[in-house]
């Protein structure tokens, strides 16, 4: 099977910066057609203008947390590329969290963000790839693949980010449940677990807390944090036709990070 993606149409949200703006330039360089999407509208402008005139990217901003914005958002893409064949969920958020304070609103706003956005998303985007399928006469081979940028937190006891933990808990078993309920379509739908990876909001952390890298590194067995671009094979993978036979798995990129990671060690 090929690791090729050249072509194919590609949803990838968070695209503005970090994680899913590596994503995005790795896909546009293969060959995608690739739609950015983020909130950040000026950055993410931004960006697209700083890769090739060659490139087919397009970008979309506005808030995925509405119906309305999704709707939108696969209007934009079909009007653009006249179809969609991978959906890479890369936003993220981070908040941390007081378990005993009952009026702390940031697990709701994690659910919301992190899990809700993404499943809201895979849905409407799920439904767009089967209707290609059948309108094309497609009765073998992959109709798409959807990929979640989920965390080793999920897996990790840190009460500080209890909310974004449960989230990407429940992210990982949404991962599961619909890729059992696509499979029938030929919809294969995977995640990514990562940690030890500089992401957005690693970058940011480490600008507050700087004594966090040492510790970080000393937790991960290959002793460095990864860049974004050692996580884009990773997901290219799961996107392209060489993991045909390969849904409902959350495959864990940390540097061996959760193989000794101690509880209460910083969450990145």
């Amino acid at each position: 099977m090929s690791f090729s993606i050249a072509g194919k149409t590609a949803i990838i949200t968070g695209a503005a910066n970090g994680i899913g703006l590596a994503i995005s330039r790795e896909f546009a360089q293969q060959g995608a057609n690739v739609m950015m999407v983020d909130m950040d509208d000026k950055q993410l402008a931004k960006e697209v203008g700083d890769l090739p005139e060659d490139s087919s990217v397009r970008h979309f901003a506005g808030d995925l947390r509405e119906r309305l914005t999704i709707a939108n958002l696969l209007s934009a893409t079909m009007d653009s590329f006249d179809q969609v064949d991978i959906l890479v969920n890369a936003s993220r958020q981070i908040m941390r969290t007081d378990p005993l304070d009952m009026d702390d609103d940031s697990i709701s706003t994690m659910l919301n963000q992190n899990l809700m956005t993404s499943l809201r998303l895979s849905q409407a985007v799920a439904k767009r790839m089967i209707k290609q399928a059948k309108e094309d006469n497609r009765e073998e081979g992959s109709t798409g693949a959807i990929v979640n940028m989920s965390s080793i937190s999920a897996c990790r006891t840190n009460p500080d980010l209890m909310g974004y933990s449960m989230a990407t808990a429940a992210l990982d078993q949404m991962t599961r449940g619909l890729a059992t309920a696509l499979a029938p379509h030929r919809i294969r739908v995977n995640a990514v677990a990562f940690g030890s990876v500089m992401s957005a909001s690693l970058k940011n952390t480490l600008k507050e807390f700087p004594n966090y890298r040492n510790d970080i590194e000393a937790y991960t067995p290959l002793g460095r944090i990864a860049p974004p671009t050692e996580l884009v094979d990773t997901v290219r993978y799961l996107a392209s036709d060489a993991s045909a036979f390969m849904t409902g798995q959350v495959i864990t990129v940390d540097g061996g990070r959760t193989l000794i990671d101690p509880v209460r060690s910083p969450a990145h």
